[in-house]
C-alpha cells in the first residue's frame, strides 16, 4: 500500500505593510480571487498526476497569511484533494494563523470550509517582548485569538519563544504555566537563536543584544521539558510538544521524510525522489500555470546519498528517532554509507544516543547537543 501523502499550500498575499512577511505589495483587496483560486488548483492537479494512489493524510496551509485566502478558495483546494487522490477520514486540516482581529474573524467561515486544526503565531503574550521581537498584535489580542480558536477548531496550537535578552528562569516558568493554561494539545516553544544578516545579528554585534549563555539556556530547556511533562504535553520534536496524539501529523511527515506536495508561489516539496520548488514572486507563478498549467520554477533529483543525510537530519530531531531501514528503503543504501557506527557507539557510552535494532534516536541528555551529535554521526559524503 502507497504511504500517504501530505499537501503543502502556500498563500503569499497578506494585509498593506505586514510586518510578517516578504510580500508587503500584494494587497489582499486587489488580488483576483477566481484566478488564484484557477492557479492552486491546476497546480494542484499537476501534482496529482505525478502521484497517483496516494491518499491526502494532511493539508497544511501556510504561507503570508492564509487566515485571510477566501475560505471558499480553501473548501475549493480541501475538495480538489478529496476528488484527485481522495483524503482520510481523519484527515488534519491545519491554517496559520496570526493573532489579530482581522484573522480571527475569518476563523469561523475557515472551519466551516473544512479546516480543523490552526496553528497561531503568538511568539509572547508580553508588550515589552512583542515589541522587541517586531510581532504587530498585543498580548490581549494574542488571548482573544487562542479563546476564538479553541471556539471554532477541534485541535489548536500556538508558539513561544523564550531565552530570550534578560530572561529569568522564573519569569519563564511563569510564562509557560500561563501558556498551559489555555489547555491546548499542541504547543511550540523555541529558544530565540540569532540567524546571519537579520536585525538580531546586527544587534549582537554591536553588543546591544546579548542573549542567554548556554549554561542558562539549557536550565532553560530543562525547566521546560519538566513542566510540559508535567502537564501532560511532552516534547516529541526538539522544540514541540503535544499530548499524546495530538502531535502534527503534517510535520511528522517532514521529519519522517515522507512525501509532501507542495503547491502555490514559494512552496517546496519532496516527492518521488525529488525536490520541488515553485516560483516566489506571485506574478511569476500565475505567469507559469498560464504557460505550463503549473507554477514549478524546478524540480530536481535527489541522489540517494542526500536523500538518506536528509533523512537523518530531519528524523534525529524526534524523540521517537529514526528508523534506519527505512532510510535504506528509501534511499536504496545500507545504513553504513549514511551512519558512522563508531560515532553512535561513543555517544551511546556517553549516554547521549540509544540504537536498539533499527532504532536511533538522540537521549534527552543528548538533545541540547543535537547539531554537534549530527556532525559526527551523519555521514554527508
Amino acid at each position: 500500500m502507497a504511504e500517504p501523502l501530505a499537501l503543502y499550500v502556500h498563500w503569499p498575499f497578506c494585509v498593506s505593510k505586514c510586518p510578517y512577511c516578504d510580500f508587503n505589495s500584494h494587497v489582499r483587496e486587489a488580488v483576483d480571487q477566481g484566478a488564484w483560486r484557477a492557479a492552486l488548483l491546476a497546480d494542484l492537479r499537476h501534482e496529482a498526476a505525478l502521484l497517483p494512489g496516494r491518499k491526502v493524510s494532511s493539508i497544511f496551509f501556510g504561507g503570508g497569511t492564509p487566515s485571510l485566502m477566501p475560505p471558499a478558495t480553501v473548501a475549493a483546494v480541501i475538495a480538489e484533494a478529496e476528488a484527485l487522490w481522495g483524503v482520510s477520514a481523519d484527515c488534519e486540516i491545519t491554517l496559520e494563523a496570526n493573532p489579530n482581529s482581522v484573522e480571527v474573524a475569518n476563523f469561523a467561515a475557515l472551519a466551516a470550509a473544512g479546516v480543523n486544526r490552526v496553528s497561531i503565531g503568538v511568539q509572547s503574550f508580553d508588550a515589552d517582548v512583542l515589541a522587541f521581537l517586531g510581532r504587530a498584535h498585543s498580548g490581549d489580542e494574542a488571548r482573544r485569538a487562542i479563546a476564538s480558536a479553541q471556539a471554532h477548531f477541534a485541535r489548536v496550537s500556538f508558539d513561544l519563544i523564550y531565552a530570550r535578552p534578560g530572561q529569568t528562569l522564573a519569569a519563564w516558568e511563569a510564562e509557560l504555566a500561563d501558556a498551559l493554561g489555555f489547555g491546548t494539545g499542541h504547543l511550540s516553544l523555541y529558544q530565540l537563536t540569532i540567524e546571519p544578516g537579520t536585525r538580531f545579528a546586527t544587534l549582537a554585534a554591536k553588543g546591544d543584544l546579548v542573549i542567554p549563555d548556554g549554561d542558562v539556556a539549557a536550565d532553560l530547556f530543562d525547566a521546560t521539558q519538566a513542566i510540559t511533562r508535567a502537564a501532560g504535553l511532552p516534547r516529541y520534536e526538539v522544540s514541540n510538544h503535544a499530548r499524546p496524539g495530538e502531535e502534527s501529523r503534517h510535520n511528522l511527515t517532514y521529519w519522517r521524510y515522507g512525501d509532501y506536495a507542495g503547491v502555490g508561489p514559494g512552496a517546496h516539496g519532496r516527492r518521488l525522489a525529488q525536490a520541488t520548488e515553485r516560483h516566489k514572486k506571485p506574478e511569476n507563478f500565475l505567469s507559469a500555470v498560464e504557460r505550463n498549467s503549473h507554477g514549478l520554477k524546478q524540480e530536481s533529483d535527489l541522489p540517494a546519498h542526500e536523500r538518506a543525510t536528509e533523512a537523518m537530519l530531519m528524523g534525529l530531531r524526534l524523540t521517537e528517532g529514526i528508523d534506519l531501514a527505512r532510510v535504506e528503503a528509501r534511499s536504496g543504501l545500507g545504513r553504513d554509507a549514511f551512519v558512522d557506527v563508531n560515532a553512535v557507539a561513543r555517544l551511546e557510552r556517553q549516554g547521549l544516543m540509544r540504537a536498539e535494532a533499527d532504532r536511533l534516536r538522540v537521549t534527552d541528555a543528548g538533545i541540547l547537543l543535537l547539531d554537534s551529535i549530527l556532525s559526527e554521526v551523519v555521514k554527508t559524503h
